[in-house]
Protein backbone atom coordinates (compact mmCIF):
# COMPACT_ATOMS: atom_id res chain seq x y z
CA UNK A 1 0.00 0.00 0.00
CA UNK A 2 1.16 3.46 -1.02
CA UNK A 3 1.35 6.41 0.92
CA UNK A 4 -1.37 7.58 -1.26
CA UNK A 5 -3.72 4.70 -0.70
CA UNK A 6 -3.03 4.87 2.88
CA UNK A 7 -6.08 7.27 4.26
CA UNK A 8 -3.92 7.48 7.79
CA UNK A 9 -1.05 9.60 6.13
CA UNK A 10 0.92 9.83 9.68
CA UNK A 11 0.72 6.61 10.64
CA UNK A 12 3.54 5.29 9.03
CA UNK A 13 6.34 3.44 9.63
CA UNK A 14 9.54 5.89 10.43
CA UNK A 15 11.30 6.99 7.81
CA UNK A 16 13.99 4.46 6.21
CA UNK A 17 12.33 1.55 8.50
CA UNK A 18 9.77 -0.82 6.73
CA UNK A 19 7.20 -3.26 7.84
CA UNK A 20 8.83 -6.96 6.62
CA UNK A 21 6.05 -9.57 5.92
CA UNK A 22 5.14 -12.38 3.91
CA UNK A 23 7.26 -14.07 1.45
CA UNK A 24 9.88 -11.36 2.17
CA UNK A 25 9.70 -12.25 5.50
CA UNK A 26 10.25 -16.08 4.63
CA UNK A 27 12.90 -14.93 2.60
CA UNK A 28 14.80 -13.12 5.65
CA UNK A 29 14.06 -16.60 7.84
CA UNK A 30 14.86 -18.63 5.40
CA UNK A 31 18.59 -16.90 4.52
CA UNK A 32 19.04 -16.79 8.20
CA UNK A 33 18.12 -20.90 8.63
CA UNK A 34 20.62 -22.13 6.25
CA UNK A 35 23.42 -19.45 7.02
CA UNK A 36 22.99 -21.27 10.73
CA UNK A 37 22.90 -24.19 9.61
CA UNK A 38 26.66 -23.33 7.37
CA UNK A 39 28.04 -21.38 10.94
CA UNK A 40 27.15 -24.41 13.23
CA UNK A 41 28.69 -26.85 11.15
CA UNK A 42 32.32 -25.04 11.00
CA UNK A 43 31.59 -24.71 14.84
CA UNK A 44 30.02 -21.40 15.53
CA UNK A 45 27.28 -21.69 18.28
CA UNK A 46 24.42 -19.29 18.61
CA UNK A 47 23.70 -15.45 20.70
CA UNK A 48 21.52 -12.81 21.33
CA UNK A 49 22.24 -9.94 22.45
CA UNK A 50 20.02 -7.30 23.54
CA UNK A 51 18.64 -4.72 20.81
CA UNK A 52 19.47 -1.87 23.57
CA UNK A 53 22.36 -1.64 25.47
CA UNK A 54 24.38 1.28 27.29
CA UNK A 55 25.47 4.16 25.39
CA UNK A 56 28.99 4.29 27.05
CA UNK A 57 29.75 0.67 25.77
CA UNK A 58 29.53 2.11 22.22
CA UNK A 59 31.08 5.47 22.89
CA UNK A 60 34.17 3.39 24.23
CA UNK A 61 34.14 0.54 21.88
CA UNK A 62 32.69 2.18 19.16
CA UNK A 63 34.29 5.34 19.59
CA UNK A 64 33.26 8.96 20.58
CA UNK A 65 34.61 10.76 17.21
CA UNK A 66 32.87 7.91 14.68
CA UNK A 67 30.02 9.09 12.75
CA UNK A 68 27.85 5.81 13.94
CA UNK A 69 28.33 7.84 17.88
CA UNK A 70 28.47 11.27 16.95
CA UNK A 71 25.65 11.56 14.53
CA UNK A 72 23.83 7.73 13.69
CA UNK A 73 23.10 6.75 16.82
CA UNK A 74 19.21 6.21 18.22
CA UNK A 75 19.60 6.63 22.09
CA UNK A 76 17.19 7.55 24.90
CA UNK A 77 17.10 8.48 29.00
CA UNK A 78 15.49 5.55 30.81
CA UNK A 79 13.02 6.49 33.73
CA UNK A 80 16.24 6.04 36.09
CA UNK A 81 18.76 8.14 34.11
CA UNK A 82 20.37 5.53 32.55
CA UNK A 83 21.37 6.15 28.80
CA UNK A 84 20.32 3.64 26.45
CA UNK A 85 21.09 3.09 22.65
CA UNK A 86 19.69 1.10 20.12
CA UNK A 87 22.33 -1.01 19.03
CA UNK A 88 24.19 0.35 15.82
CA UNK A 89 26.61 -2.87 15.29
CA UNK A 90 27.49 -5.90 17.22
CA UNK A 91 30.71 -6.18 17.87
CA UNK A 92 31.20 -4.03 21.13
CA UNK A 93 27.79 -6.49 22.42
CA UNK A 94 29.95 -9.55 21.39
CA UNK A 95 32.79 -8.74 23.41
CA UNK A 96 30.60 -6.93 26.26
CA UNK A 97 28.98 -10.46 26.52
CA UNK A 98 32.51 -12.72 26.31
CA UNK A 99 33.92 -10.45 29.38
CA UNK A 100 30.44 -10.69 31.21
CA UNK A 101 29.42 -14.07 31.21
CA UNK A 102 32.71 -15.96 31.75
CA UNK A 103 33.67 -17.13 28.10
CA UNK A 104 36.85 -16.43 28.87
CA UNK A 105 37.25 -19.64 31.17
CA UNK A 106 35.96 -22.13 28.38
CA UNK A 107 37.75 -23.88 25.67
CA UNK A 108 39.16 -20.85 23.73
CA UNK A 109 38.61 -19.68 20.62
CA UNK A 110 34.72 -18.56 21.60
CA UNK A 111 33.01 -18.62 18.49
CA UNK A 112 29.62 -17.41 17.92
CA UNK A 113 26.88 -16.29 15.46
CA UNK A 114 23.66 -13.70 15.64
CA UNK A 115 21.69 -11.95 13.72
CA UNK A 116 18.73 -9.47 13.84
CA UNK A 117 18.00 -5.48 13.53
CA UNK A 118 20.75 -2.75 13.83
CA UNK A 119 20.00 0.76 13.94
CA UNK A 120 21.73 3.80 12.37
CA UNK A 121 20.50 7.18 11.30
CA UNK A 122 21.77 7.59 8.19
CA UNK A 123 20.89 8.75 4.81
CA UNK A 124 18.41 6.10 3.45
CA UNK A 125 19.42 4.74 0.42
CA UNK A 126 19.66 1.89 -1.97
CA UNK A 127 20.49 -1.39 0.16
CA UNK A 128 21.13 1.07 3.29
CA UNK A 129 17.51 1.38 5.63
CA UNK A 130 17.86 3.02 9.18
CA UNK A 131 16.65 -0.43 11.07
CA UNK A 132 18.87 -2.82 8.99
CA UNK A 133 19.60 -6.79 9.30
CA UNK A 134 22.38 -8.58 9.40
CA UNK A 135 24.14 -12.05 10.07
CA UNK A 136 27.32 -12.07 11.96
CA UNK A 137 30.15 -14.35 12.45
CA UNK A 138 32.50 -13.64 15.67
CA UNK A 139 35.81 -15.53 17.12
CA UNK A 140 37.23 -14.51 20.47
CA UNK A 141 40.49 -15.74 22.28
CA UNK A 142 42.77 -16.57 19.68
CA UNK A 143 45.15 -14.65 17.19
CA UNK A 144 45.61 -17.39 15.17
CA UNK A 145 45.74 -16.31 11.39
CA UNK A 146 43.31 -19.36 10.50
CA UNK A 147 40.64 -17.43 12.66
CA UNK A 148 40.78 -14.31 9.91
CA UNK A 149 40.25 -16.90 7.00
CA UNK A 150 37.99 -18.83 8.38
CA UNK A 151 35.83 -16.20 9.15
CA UNK A 152 36.22 -15.09 5.56
CA UNK A 153 35.76 -18.70 4.24
CA UNK A 154 32.21 -19.17 5.87
CA UNK A 155 30.84 -15.97 5.06
CA UNK A 156 31.92 -16.90 1.52
CA UNK A 157 29.90 -20.16 1.41
CA UNK A 158 27.05 -18.78 3.14
CA UNK A 159 27.12 -16.68 0.15
CA UNK A 160 27.30 -19.02 -2.18
CA UNK A 161 24.62 -20.71 -0.86
CA UNK A 162 22.45 -18.17 -1.16
CA UNK A 163 23.18 -17.91 -4.80
CA UNK A 164 25.70 -14.88 -4.97
CA UNK A 165 28.16 -15.23 -7.65
CA UNK A 166 31.31 -13.51 -8.71
CA UNK A 167 32.10 -12.18 -5.51
CA UNK A 168 35.47 -9.80 -4.88
CA UNK A 169 37.11 -10.20 -1.73
CA UNK A 170 39.09 -7.09 -0.83
CA UNK A 171 41.42 -7.73 1.79
CA UNK A 172 44.10 -5.44 3.73
CA UNK A 173 46.53 -5.36 7.01
CA UNK A 174 46.16 -2.33 9.21
CA UNK A 175 48.86 -3.23 11.31
CA UNK A 176 48.89 -3.42 14.90
CA UNK A 177 49.95 -1.08 17.89
CA UNK A 178 53.71 -1.56 17.31
CA UNK A 179 53.68 -0.71 13.55
CA UNK A 180 50.44 1.41 13.26
CA UNK A 181 51.43 4.90 14.88
CA UNK A 182 54.60 4.89 12.26
CA UNK A 183 51.94 4.51 9.36
CA UNK A 184 49.00 7.16 10.91
CA UNK A 185 52.17 9.74 11.48
CA UNK A 186 53.25 9.54 7.47
CA UNK A 187 49.51 9.56 6.81
CA UNK A 188 48.74 12.28 9.07
CA UNK A 189 51.81 14.20 7.57
CA UNK A 190 50.63 13.34 3.92
CA UNK A 191 47.24 14.88 4.29
CA UNK A 192 48.52 18.12 6.17
CA UNK A 193 50.59 18.85 3.14
CA UNK A 194 46.90 18.69 1.39
CA UNK A 195 44.71 19.69 3.95
CA UNK A 196 42.79 22.10 1.58
CA UNK A 197 41.59 19.15 -0.95
CA UNK A 198 40.34 17.84 1.52
CA UNK A 199 36.29 17.78 2.62
CA UNK A 200 35.33 19.58 5.92
CA UNK A 201 34.02 16.11 7.46
CA UNK A 202 37.85 14.67 6.85
CA UNK A 203 39.61 17.63 8.28
CA UNK A 204 38.08 17.28 11.33
CA UNK A 205 38.94 13.20 10.94
CA UNK A 206 42.85 13.85 10.30
CA UNK A 207 42.70 15.33 13.87
CA UNK A 208 40.92 12.80 15.76
CA UNK A 209 41.27 9.54 13.42
CA UNK A 210 43.28 9.80 10.65
CA UNK A 211 42.78 6.18 9.40
CA UNK A 212 39.39 7.10 8.69
CA UNK A 213 40.03 9.64 6.12
CA UNK A 214 40.99 6.90 3.51
CA UNK A 215 37.01 5.89 4.57
CA UNK A 216 35.66 8.75 2.63
CA UNK A 217 33.38 8.39 -0.52
CA UNK A 218 33.96 12.42 -1.07
CA UNK A 219 35.10 12.36 -4.54
CA UNK A 220 37.73 15.26 -3.60
CA UNK A 221 38.98 12.67 -1.16
CA UNK A 222 39.43 9.72 -3.25
CA UNK A 223 41.62 11.22 -5.41
CA UNK A 224 44.13 12.46 -3.05
CA UNK A 225 43.63 8.91 -1.83
CA UNK A 226 45.61 7.30 -4.75
CA UNK A 227 48.74 9.35 -3.49
CA UNK A 228 48.71 8.02 0.47
CA UNK A 229 50.78 5.98 2.50
CA UNK A 230 49.74 2.60 2.44
CA UNK A 231 49.66 0.62 5.72
CA UNK A 232 51.07 -2.41 3.63
CA UNK A 233 54.02 -0.71 3.76
CA UNK A 234 54.66 -0.01 7.78
CA UNK A 235 53.65 -3.35 8.99
CA UNK A 236 56.23 -5.12 11.59
CA UNK A 237 57.37 -8.50 11.11
CA UNK A 238 54.55 -9.92 12.84
CA UNK A 239 51.52 -7.74 11.03
CA UNK A 240 53.71 -9.10 7.51
CA UNK A 241 53.87 -12.62 8.51
CA UNK A 242 50.23 -13.06 9.91
CA UNK A 243 49.06 -11.31 6.88
CA UNK A 244 51.32 -13.22 4.71
CA UNK A 245 49.43 -16.56 6.57
CA UNK A 246 46.15 -15.61 5.65
CA UNK A 247 46.33 -14.91 2.31
CA UNK A 248 48.06 -18.48 2.05
CA UNK A 249 45.17 -20.10 3.25
CA UNK A 250 42.40 -18.14 1.25
CA UNK A 251 44.61 -19.57 -1.93
CA UNK A 252 44.78 -23.22 -0.21
CA UNK A 253 40.37 -23.03 -0.38
CA UNK A 254 41.02 -21.19 -4.05
CA UNK A 255 39.27 -18.48 -2.70
CA UNK A 256 40.18 -15.36 -5.36
CA UNK A 257 41.37 -12.06 -3.29
CA UNK A 258 42.10 -8.43 -3.70
CA UNK A 259 44.79 -6.47 -1.85
CA UNK A 260 43.30 -3.17 -1.30
CA UNK A 261 45.89 -0.43 0.15
CA UNK A 262 42.85 2.13 0.89
CA UNK A 263 41.23 -0.36 2.50
CA UNK A 264 40.65 0.44 6.65
CA UNK A 265 37.78 -0.02 9.18
CA UNK A 266 36.20 3.29 10.28
CA UNK A 267 36.06 2.07 14.19
CA UNK A 268 38.87 2.32 16.46
CA UNK A 269 39.34 -1.06 17.67
CA UNK A 270 40.06 -3.15 14.70
CA UNK A 271 43.82 -3.96 13.81
CA UNK A 272 45.71 -5.88 10.91
CA UNK A 273 43.19 -7.85 8.90
CA UNK A 274 40.54 -6.09 7.35
CA UNK A 275 38.43 -7.33 4.56
CA UNK A 276 35.08 -6.48 2.12
CA UNK A 277 33.13 -8.69 -0.07
CA UNK A 278 31.58 -6.69 -2.88
CA UNK A 279 28.64 -7.80 -5.42
CA UNK A 280 29.56 -5.64 -9.00
CA UNK A 281 26.09 -6.56 -10.10
CA UNK A 282 24.49 -4.32 -7.73
CA UNK A 283 25.45 -0.25 -7.43
CA UNK A 284 23.83 1.81 -5.10
CA UNK A 285 22.67 5.71 -6.25
CA UNK A 286 26.35 6.32 -7.32
CA UNK A 287 26.43 3.99 -9.37
CA UNK A 288 29.03 2.32 -6.85
CA UNK A 289 29.47 -1.51 -6.49
CA UNK A 290 27.68 -2.51 -3.23
CA UNK A 291 29.39 -4.16 -0.49
CA UNK A 292 27.71 -6.71 0.94
CA UNK A 293 30.00 -8.20 3.78
CA UNK A 294 32.49 -7.11 5.45
CA UNK A 295 34.73 -7.42 8.97
CA UNK A 296 38.25 -7.60 10.21
CA UNK A 297 40.31 -8.14 13.68
CA UNK A 298 39.66 -6.22 16.97
CA UNK A 299 42.10 -7.34 19.31
CA UNK A 300 41.97 -4.42 21.24
CA UNK A 301 37.69 -3.44 21.82
CA UNK A 302 38.37 -5.04 25.03
CA UNK A 303 40.63 -2.92 26.33
CA UNK A 304 38.30 0.17 25.07
CA UNK A 305 35.73 -1.51 27.19
CA UNK A 306 37.68 -1.62 30.24
CA UNK A 307 39.66 -4.73 30.70
CA UNK A 308 43.15 -4.92 31.92
CA UNK A 309 44.19 -7.26 28.53
CA UNK A 310 44.16 -7.30 25.41
CA UNK A 311 41.30 -10.37 24.04
CA UNK A 312 42.26 -11.34 19.84
CA UNK A 313 38.94 -11.72 18.36
CA UNK A 314 38.05 -11.48 14.61
CA UNK A 315 34.69 -11.11 12.91
CA UNK A 316 32.35 -10.57 9.91
CA UNK A 317 28.71 -9.20 9.16
CA UNK A 318 26.60 -10.00 5.77
CA UNK A 319 24.32 -7.00 5.04
CA UNK A 320 21.47 -9.22 4.64
CA UNK A 321 19.20 -6.46 3.06
CA UNK A 322 21.70 -5.66 0.12
CA UNK A 323 22.67 -9.45 -0.61
CA UNK A 324 18.79 -9.91 -1.29
CA UNK A 325 19.47 -6.45 -3.77
CA UNK A 326 21.81 -9.69 -5.97
CA UNK A 327 20.08 -10.44 -9.36
CA UNK A 328 21.49 -14.18 -8.57
CA UNK A 329 20.23 -14.30 -4.92
CA UNK A 330 18.10 -17.07 -4.57
CA UNK A 331 15.31 -16.81 -1.74
CA UNK A 332 15.40 -19.85 0.59
CA UNK A 333 12.14 -21.05 1.96
CA UNK A 334 12.57 -21.70 5.77
CA UNK A 335 11.78 -25.11 7.13
CA UNK A 336 8.55 -23.86 8.87
CA UNK A 337 6.81 -23.47 5.45
CA UNK A 338 5.84 -26.80 3.80
CA UNK A 339 3.81 -26.76 0.48
CA UNK A 340 0.55 -28.18 1.94
CA UNK A 341 -0.74 -31.87 1.46
CA UNK A 342 -4.11 -31.22 1.85
CA UNK A 343 -6.67 -28.45 2.05
CA UNK A 344 -9.30 -28.66 4.43
CA UNK A 345 -12.97 -27.78 3.77
CA UNK A 346 -15.55 -27.41 6.20
CA UNK A 347 -19.13 -26.86 6.11
CA UNK A 348 -21.97 -25.87 8.26
CA UNK A 349 -21.74 -24.84 12.19
CA UNK A 350 -21.28 -28.23 13.77
CA UNK A 351 -18.44 -28.87 11.12
CA UNK A 352 -17.07 -25.13 11.95
CA UNK A 353 -17.31 -26.54 15.87
CA UNK A 354 -14.87 -29.93 14.81
CA UNK A 355 -12.58 -28.08 12.94
CA UNK A 356 -9.99 -27.13 14.81
CA UNK A 357 -9.53 -30.50 16.74
CA UNK A 358 -9.41 -31.77 13.45
CA UNK A 359 -6.62 -29.73 12.36
CA UNK A 360 -4.46 -30.06 15.86
CA UNK A 361 -4.36 -34.02 14.96
CA UNK A 362 -3.28 -33.08 11.22
CA UNK A 363 -0.51 -30.98 13.31
CA UNK A 364 0.45 -34.02 15.45
CA UNK A 365 0.83 -36.30 12.63
CA UNK A 366 3.23 -33.31 11.09
CA UNK A 367 0.64 -33.46 8.11
CA UNK A 368 1.35 -30.18 6.06
CA UNK A 369 -2.55 -28.39 5.50
CA UNK A 370 -4.28 -25.18 4.15
CA UNK A 371 -7.44 -24.22 5.53
CA UNK A 372 -9.77 -21.19 5.33
CA UNK A 373 -12.02 -21.62 8.30
CA UNK A 374 -13.86 -18.25 7.54
CA UNK A 375 -15.09 -19.12 4.57
CA UNK A 376 -18.88 -20.98 3.77
CA UNK A 377 -19.24 -21.78 0.88
CA UNK A 378 -17.87 -25.40 -1.06
CA UNK A 379 -16.77 -23.86 -4.29
CA UNK A 380 -14.84 -20.78 -2.36
CA UNK A 381 -12.87 -23.11 -0.47
CA UNK A 382 -12.68 -25.50 -3.87
CA UNK A 383 -11.13 -22.43 -5.82
CA UNK A 384 -8.65 -21.91 -3.08
CA UNK A 385 -7.34 -25.17 -2.65
CA UNK A 386 -7.06 -25.40 -6.50
CA UNK A 387 -5.43 -21.95 -6.29
CA UNK A 388 -3.05 -23.68 -4.03
CA UNK A 389 -2.32 -26.21 -6.12
CA UNK A 390 -3.18 -28.66 -3.25
CA UNK A 391 -3.53 -32.79 -4.05
CA UNK A 392 -6.15 -33.49 -1.32
CA UNK A 393 -9.00 -31.84 0.13
CA UNK A 394 -10.31 -32.95 3.36
CA UNK A 395 -13.96 -31.85 3.40
CA UNK A 396 -16.31 -32.45 6.45
CA UNK A 397 -19.50 -31.26 6.28
CA UNK A 398 -23.27 -31.89 8.72
CA UNK A 399 -23.23 -35.41 7.96
CA UNK A 400 -19.80 -36.51 8.85
CA UNK A 401 -19.62 -34.27 11.90
CA UNK A 402 -22.38 -36.30 12.99
CA UNK A 403 -20.94 -39.67 12.51
CA UNK A 404 -17.01 -38.69 13.06
CA UNK A 405 -15.41 -38.92 9.64
CA UNK A 406 -14.64 -36.98 6.67
CA UNK A 407 -14.23 -37.34 3.30
CA UNK A 408 -10.81 -36.91 1.61
CA UNK A 409 -10.99 -36.12 -2.32
CA UNK A 410 -8.44 -36.49 -5.16
CA UNK A 411 -8.09 -33.03 -6.73
CA UNK A 412 -6.91 -34.42 -9.66
CA UNK A 413 -9.36 -37.12 -10.59
CA UNK A 414 -12.05 -36.06 -8.17
CA UNK A 415 -12.05 -39.58 -6.11
CA UNK A 416 -12.61 -39.43 -2.74
CA UNK A 417 -12.83 -41.97 0.47
CA UNK A 418 -14.80 -41.38 3.71
CA UNK A 419 -12.06 -42.14 6.57
CA UNK A 420 -13.12 -42.45 9.81
CA UNK A 421 -11.49 -38.66 11.79
CA UNK A 422 -9.43 -41.30 14.01
CA UNK A 423 -7.77 -43.14 11.21
CA UNK A 424 -6.89 -40.11 8.88
CA UNK A 425 -3.37 -39.52 9.46
CA UNK A 426 -2.66 -43.02 8.91
CA UNK A 427 -4.62 -42.61 5.77
CA UNK A 428 -3.07 -39.20 4.33
CA UNK A 429 0.09 -40.95 5.27
CA UNK A 430 -0.07 -43.62 2.95
CA UNK A 431 -1.41 -41.41 -0.15
CA UNK A 432 1.36 -40.27 -3.02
Amino acid sequence: MTNKENPNNDLQAPKGMRDIFGNDFFAYQGFCEKAAEVALYYGFTPIETPILEKTDLFERGTGESTDIVSKEMYSLKTKGGDSLSLRPELTPSIMRAYLENGFQSEPQPVMLYSYGPFFRHDKPQKGRYRQFYQFNLDMLGTSKSIADAMVIKVIMLILAEAGLKNLRLQINSIGDKDCRPIFKRELVNYYKKHARGLCEDCRERLKINPLRVLDCKDPKCQELKLGAPTSIGYLCEGCKHHFKEVLEYLEMMEIPYEINNTLVRGLDYYSRTVFEIIDDQVANENNEPLTVAGGGRYDYLARYLGNKKDISAVGGAIGIDRMMLSPNYQRQTPRIVKKPKVFFIQLSFDAKLKSLAVIEILRKARIPMAQSLSKDSLGTQLGIAEKLQVPYTIILGQKEAIDNTVIVRSMCNRSQDTVPIAKLPEYLKNLK
